[in-house]
């Protein structure tokens, strides 16, 4: 089931349109815009900075995000990092805590981001998780009324400016989560999800799991595969080419062994038939001959 989220509608000055295009002046061209080499890469007295929770959390969901429909280098994905999405107006990002992007171009080599640049990588991200904490819950949710002259929420930017289809909101202090989907321009909140929701764009769903993760027991936010298998993490990941190891040198202990049988047997009858053939010798019987 899906509802309106209640939300207040993005404000944009007189100048911007819903889209952030100043009317009357052309959108500036690409050769000429600053890069990720060009812009902050730090935000200074930023409120809900990381705290345990938010960089373990993090973690989690970078370790098991594994789209099956696209190739390593044409994900990345982001924690803490500035996305600037604003051509006219370089000073404007946004930090999300956690993002996600499918289908990047192929490079041509590496790239270290420092930050994510939208004129830059012309791709937006397809999902976004923000781990809600008490000085950031009213901006997170679009529930902070401002004027004209403020700068858009990260709610109003990753509606009407970036245009991210999956909107993630999880607390870490209540387990709450919600899930907002991009429908006709505005989110809609997606109620009685029980704790899971499938993100084609990826190939992967995004659900709620209750166990231990770098020693730290409780619900966190994790990925799962098409038949709800939940993907693993690193550690998991280890252990799980750790039995594969110990299987398949278990499998090669027990073909050696069966070859060795097989050996064994074969001497077995090779020393019987020597045998027979020397009592058939003693009998006057060439053995040859029948």
């Amino acid at each position: 089931m899906v509802t309106k989220a209640a939300c207040n509608p993005p404000l944009v000055g007189d100048d911007y349109d819903e889209y952030g295009e100043i009317e009357g002046r052309p959108r500036p061209p690409k050769e000429s815009l600053p890069t990720m080499y060009d812009l902050p890469s730090e935000e200074e007295d930023q409120p809900g900075m990381p705290d345990l929770f938010h960089v373990l959390q993090a973690r989690l969901l970078d370790e098991t995000f594994r789209p099956p429909n696209h190739e390593p280098d044409r994900i990345f994905t982001g924690t803490d990092l500035n996305i600037y999405y604003d051509v006219n107006d370089f000073s404007r990002y946004k930090r999300p805590d956690w993002f996600a992007v499918v289908g990047l171009p192929k490079p041509e080599k590496p790239v270290l981001r420092m930050s994510y640049v939208i004129w830059q990588e012309e791709v937006n991200p397809v999902v976004a998780v923000e781990l809600l904490s008490p000085s950031t819950e009213k901006n997170d949710l679009g529930r902070t009324l401002r004027d004209v002259s403020s700068r858009p929420t990260k709610w109003d930017v990753y509606e009407h400016w970036l245009k991210i289809p999956h909107y993630i909101v999880f607390s870490g202090h209540t387990n709450q989560l919600r899930i907002f989907e991009l429908s006709t321009g505005r989110y809609d909140e997606v109620l009685n999800h029980g704790g899971r929701w499938w993100i084609a764009q990826a190939e992967l769903g995004l659900g709620l799991w209750r166990g231990s993760y770098l020693r730290h027991e409780r619900l966190w936010l994790r990925w799962y595969d098409r038949e709800g298998n939940w993907l693993p993490n690193n550690e998991e990941q280890v252990e799980l080419e750790q039995q594969h190891t110990e299987q398949a040198r278990f499998r090669a202990e027990q073909s050696e062994q069966l070859a060795e049988q097989e050996r064994q047997r074969a001497e077995q009858e090779r020393q019987r038939a020597e045998l027979l053939a020397a009592k058939l010798r003693a009998l006057g019987i060439d053995p040859e001959q029948l």
